[in-house]
């Protein structure tokens, strides 16, 4: 079911790239610094630096994204490639998360043994309804975890987005759920594990620059844990 999932997700990447009409293409290098590293309400990492460096064209995009702990060198490496398409709010993407496990005979980053290797592939699709955003991402191989039976779990993360305006801030509600039990996500059934409010703004500091940052609160109620985080953006 899920593979059958990630096949139409890719077809539909395929069929609808002819579709916009974005005529130039476009470069992202960016980085974020974060106190803490907190991904879908779960704890992955402290004062981390996380750059990215994108391309996109006619809706469709390849982006490269990585995190490397500062406070702790121990902290796990990741580097992720995401080859995705947008055509107004419709969205379809394929991600390859790798992580780098301390001294783990898996961190050959071109080690893609089935039952041996540190990537994850995953399968996103969803769609922007301008007044909030709903996703949905199931990893389809790789190294996910398992359910209550051992088995492969196929973690599936879904997450309903809502942005909105107060005061001077750009706001974003998350709300995000797993619904079905993997040791990826530590749950043994349908859990809500993301609960989050962030707000960012864009401090001035000269005529041509502006430093972005944002601040957010997550909880899991899940987990029973809740995290406040603060970073910034560098941009050109």
């Amino acid at each position: 079911m899920v593979k059958k999932f990630a096949l139409m997700a890719m077809a539909a990447l395929a069929c609808a790239a002819p579709a916009i009409a974005q005529e130039s293409i476009e470069t992202t290098v960016a980085a974020d610094v974060v106190n803490q590293y907190i991904w879908r309400g779960q704890e992955l990492g402290n004062v981390s630096l996380q750059p990215t460096l994108g391309i996109a064209y006619q809706g469709l995009s390849l982006t490269a994204w990585g995190s490397l702990g500062i406070s702790e060198p121990n902290d796990t490496k990741e580097f992720d490639l995401t080859l995705a398409y947008s055509i107004g709010g419709f969205h379809v993407g394929v991600t390859d998360y790798w992580f780098s496990l301390g001294l783990d005979p898996r961190n050959r980053y071109f080690k893609y043994d089935a039952h041996g290797t540190n990537h994850i592939f995953e399968a996103n699709l969803g769609y922007d309804f301008g007044v909030a955003s709903l996703q949905a991402y199931t990893n389809f191989t790789g190294n996910d975890g398992v359910n209550k039976d051992g088995k492969r779990a196929y973690s599936t993360y879904v997450e309903v987005a809502a942005p909105f305006k107060l005061a001077t801030c750009d706001w974003s509600a998350t709300l995000g759920a797993v619904p079905m039990a993997t040791s990826l996500y530590g749950t043994s059934g349908f859990a809500v594990t993301n609960v989050s409010l962030r707000a960012t703004k864009a401090i001035k500091i000269t005529e041509s620059f502006s430093l972005p940052i944002f601040g957010q609160v997550t909880a899991n109620p899940c987990s029973q844990k809740a995290y406040l985080v603060f970073g910034f953006t560098l941009q050109p």
